[in-house]
């Protein structure tokens, strides 16, 4: 069965950076659109960052030019370098997949189809 597995998550100051990685199994990621959700608590899902299977990327304007998403199709890895951290990055990370769609616009969560348990991040 498809499963996610986020790692890397913590506590850093603000103006540090995290690495954030996602191992995936059960299915064949190069096929699949990767991406990273977040959620605070008492707000909707918020899409940072897409990579598809030919490597193109789409980010979160909040993110950009701090955030930088990868994938390792033959490791079935995917990872987000987060710098210049913000308290407001402060959120549960989601890991996520999807054959179809490759977006991180509003409302873009609904869209796909698998999801990791999530990595909390803080940063104060």
């Amino acid at each position: 069965h498809v499963q996610m597995v986020e790692s890397g998550g913590g506590s850093v100051q603000a103006g540090g950076s995290l690495r954030l990685s996602c191992s995936a199994s059960g299915y064949t990621m190069r096929n699949y659109c990767m991406a990273w959700f977040r959620q605070v608590p008492g707000k909707e899902r918020e899409g940072v960052a897409a990579i598809d299977g030919a490597g193109s990327t789409t980010y979160a304007d909040s993110v950009k030019g701090r955030f930088t998403i990868s994938r390792d199709n033959a490791q079935n890895t995917v990872s987000l370098v987060m710098n210049s951290l913000k308290p407001e990055d402060t959120a549960l990370y989601y890991c996520v997949a999807d054959l179809v769609w490759c977006t991180v616009v509003p409302g873009a969560d609904q869209k796909f189809d698998y999801w990791g348990q999530g990595t909390q991040v803080t940063v104060s």
